[in-house]
């Protein structure tokens, strides 16, 4: 179900503060706080001792105390102290997961801690860009399998039903998709040639009339997303062309953390090529995105429990080609992840 050995949104990292915060990633309860040097840790949030989660307790200084019987644990997940024994039992400790900050997020790998390479985080392009604008992060849990919200991410088609009044035009319904498959996972894109602009975006346009417009989507495994919106004059785009002076170009980031089988928290931020300081365009963006994104929900929730009580089978249209060969890549990867996990113990065994 899941792939272990990745990098994970855990958090944003405003929401650690001075107590101890739980979370659940991957179906394993973690619980995540800050240390003196400002720098957040993350531990299972279970007490050896009797299982009481460590989120109840207290931090003291780079440790948190177990709210039971006060067994202390450091950021290696040692057990530092324990009730009426002078050395605490070397089975004392719990697990400590490498954790990493990046554009305001805590990430955190959940698979074999030698293997956590901090730079195979997802790069954001223009985080830091003067000229470059961000849209306030955001982020809701959403009652459905992380599976179907890469689906969704792949398939800029459905934004002609669910979003009729911010995403979509007509083109958006019958212009074919093109598909790219790379290591890192698949994109999905088309040019719209002259249209009529989205209402979302229309109003923050350098230019007025008809547009050409490019929708890629692009997710990368296991469940990471880079939606990039494109908008030029009618006659001025197209695939290998220069960008219009006033292109518009919003870049969309999102961030899909299973929770366990049936529940995922979804987390984004956009980054826009135009009024890098204007907050008001932020806030209407922000406003905006979450907006759409709520349209998403009850279609991606409704999807879930269709499936989960499904009596007849699904088909698949050609539009599902993006979706269906991310989630035949991702599963071999989680198949080969696993059994490369259990040849030690076959070995032992033998």
């Amino acid at each position: 179900m899941f792939l272990r050995n990745a990098w994970y949104v855990a958090a944003w990292e405003k929401e650690v503060a001075d107590k101890p915060v739980p979370v659940r990633i991957l179906d394993e309860k973690i619980v995540l706080f800050r240390k003196t040097d400002g720098k957040v840790a993350a531990l299972e949030d279970a007490c050896p001792h009797r299982k009481l989660p460590l989120s109840m307790g207290r931090i003291h200084g780079d440790q948190i105390e177990c709210g039971y019987h006060g067994m202390m644990f450091d950021c290696s997940g040692s057990c530092t102290r324990a009730p009426a024994t002078d050395r605490p039992p070397s089975t004392a400790r719990v697990r400590s997961y490498p954790l990493e900050t990046r554009y305001g997020l805590l990430w955190i790998w959940m698979g074999e801690p030698a293997l956590a390479d901090p730079a195979t985080i997802f790069a954001v392009e223009h985080w830091g860009d003067p000229a470059w604008g961000m849209n306030q992060g955001d982020g809701m849990e959403i009652a459905c399998n992380y599976q179907y919200m890469t689906d969704n991410l792949l398939d800029p088609t459905h934004v002609a039903w669910v979003h009729p009044s911010s995403f979509a035009n007509s083109a958006c319904e019958d212009t074919p998709l093109q598909t790219m498959v790379a290591d890192s996972g698949v994109t999905v894109w088309r040019w719209m040639n002259d249209v009529e602009p989205a209402p979302f975006y229309a109003p923050f346009l350098k230019f007025s009339g008809r547009c050409d417009r490019k929708q890629q989507y692009e997710v990368r495994y296991p469940s990471h997303a880079l939606i990039k919106a494109i908008f030029t004059p009618a006659g001025t785009g197209g695939e290998g062309q220069p960008l219009h002076k006033d292109v518009f170009i919003m870049d969309s980031y999102n961030f899909m953390t299973p929770i366990d089988a049936n529940t995922t928290k979804y987390y984004w931020f956009q980054m826009r090529n135009f009024a890098p300081d204007d907050g008001e365009v932020s806030r209407q963006f922000a406003t905006s995105v979450r907006g759409a994104f709520e349209e998403d929900r009850p279609i991606l929730e409704a999807v879930h429990q269709g499936f989960a009580e499904q009596r007849t089978p699904n088909i698949d249209l050609k539009i599902d080609v993006g979706p269906l060969r991310f989630r035949r890549r991702l599963a071999q990867m989680i198949k080969d992840e696993r059994e490369q996990a259990e040849q030690p113990a076959v070995a032992e065994t033998a």
